[in-house]
């Protein structure tokens, strides 16, 4: 994988490294993680608050994807420990599990439709929102941060994969 392939209309990127952690716990953990991550994750389905450069993805009724960047993996988890004590919860960091892509521009919709079940139109499938689902063969979280562009999350051994394919499909759009 290269960092950046561009087509006319659409861009896919290699995003730098995140810290990333799977957060599960009932609302009073939620609280005393909103305390200690410095974001107060949604509780609308599918939706995601970002604070800064740290973000809070709900992926289920009591799961939350967490992001920042890669240098405060050591400080989110401590944080959460210290603030979560009393109340059950589970924090995994997923650092090096996963990777992320960008897909951006005016036909980013389009390439990823070619792949992908959901309606991405931006009525059904608005800034903020997101979601697991598949591109392909591979499971992944897709993220729309902008009208034009989707924080894409995949397991880092299905990621060539998830590149090559969104690669094929940026091909008829000139590379």
């Amino acid at each position: 994988m290269s960092d950046t392939i561009d087509a006319t209309g659409v861009s896919l990127t290699t995003l730098r490294a995140h810290a990333r952690f799977v957060f599960r716990g009932p609302e009073g953990a939620v609280q005393a993680l909103s305390e200690a991550f410095g974001v107060s994750p949604s509780g609308e389905a599918c939706r995601a608050v970002v604070v800064g450069e740290r973000a809070a993805l709900w992926l289920g009724p009591d799961e939350w994807l967490l992001l920042a960047p890669a240098e405060e993996a050591e400080s989110i988890a401590a944080a959460v420990a210290e603030r979560g004590s009393a109340v059950p919860h589970s924090l995994v960091e997923v650092s090096h599990r996963q990777t992320a892509l960008m897909l951006s521009g005016p036909l980013a919709t389009v390439v990823l439709a070619g792949g992908n079940p959901l309606d991405l139109d931006i009525a059904a499938f608005p800034v903020g929102m997101c979601t697991r689902t598949i591109l392909g063969k591979a499971e992944i979280v897709l993220w729309r941060t902008a009208p034009e562009a989707f924080h894409i999350e995949v397991w880092r051994s299905f990621a060539p994969y998830v590149w090559s394919f969104l690669r094929e499909h940026m091909r008829e759009f000139g590379n």
